[in-house]
């Protein structure tokens, strides 16, 4: 059996990282539903037409993972949908300006280390901000779209755990990860300046990323279900519910 249909992806001009998580097989072989949860990179940027675009998705919440400043400088907008705040700042932008300012500029496997070491920071440090993320899906079953900057590693973390929740395998969960290398285009509205090959690693995902943190919860916690069970609070009968909630009878 196939392990995704892919949900259609709605055309958006201020918005290039948007997509619904449906569609993919979970526990049991049951889909995940569509039209429930989606994915996005920054809402900042969204046209008229967009809003009209989107207004049918019948979203109640926006999830913004960005940080304090990001927030200010490129507030999310999204009618009709309340904004909740789960900041993680970004550290590893703050890292590589702080290696620039000193005139060290990291190589390509530094760049890809310092992405490695925050994945790794997502599992421990971000824990309690992400079970806050499941607390909120378990309180309001209605649709709602989670996002950080590019979508694509506070973001993507968040999109593993949940898949991953839902018993979607693990390279299912890679596949979704790594769409956003078709998908997103770098907006010109996020300030990030710096070499050329410290950008293309900042700016895309990679295997690597997502295995350092997937790993790490293998290594540290004893794997996902202990992991789900523990940080994320998500018990027997939470996952029960998440999953009545997010995959199909």
């Amino acid at each position: 059996m196939s392990t995704t249909t892919p949900a259609p992806r709605p055309a958006l001009s201020g918005a290039s990282n948007f997509r619904d998580l449906g569609g993919l097989t979970g526990l049991d072989g049951r889909r995940v539903r569509t039209g429930q949860v989606f994915r996005s990179d920054h809402l900042g940027a969204l046209s008229a037409d967009d809003h009209r675009t989107l207004q049918p998705l019948g979203i109640t919440h926006s999830i913004d993972f960005r940080g304090v400043a990001e927030r200010s400088a490129l507030p999310s907008a999204l009618p009709g949908a309340t904004a909740v705040s789960l900041a993680i700042e970004p550290t590893v932008v703050v890292q590589v300006q702080a290696l620039l300012a000193r005139g060290q500029v990291p190589t390509e496997a530094e760049t890809v280390a310092l992405m490695c070491r925050t994945y790794r920071a997502f599992a421990h440090a971000a824990a309690p901000t992400y079970a806050r993320f499941f607390q909120h899906l378990l309180a309001h079953p209605t649709p709602l779209v989670f996002h950080c900057t590019a979508g694509k590693d506070r973001t993507g973390f968040a999109a593993a755990l949940l898949l991953g929740a839902l018993g979607v395998p693990r390279e299912a969960v890679m596949a979704d990860y790594l769409l956003t290398n078709q998908l997103y285009r770098r907006s010109p509205l996020v300030q990030a300046h710096g070499p050329a090959h410290v950008m293309d690693v900042l700016w895309q995902v990679q295997p690597a990323f997502l295995n350092a943190a997937l790993d790490t919860i293998d290594t540290d916690f004893g794997g996902l279900a202990r992991y789900l069970e523990g940080p994320m609070g998500l018990g027997p009968q939470e996952r029960d519910r998440l999953c009545a909630r997010l995959l199909e009878a």
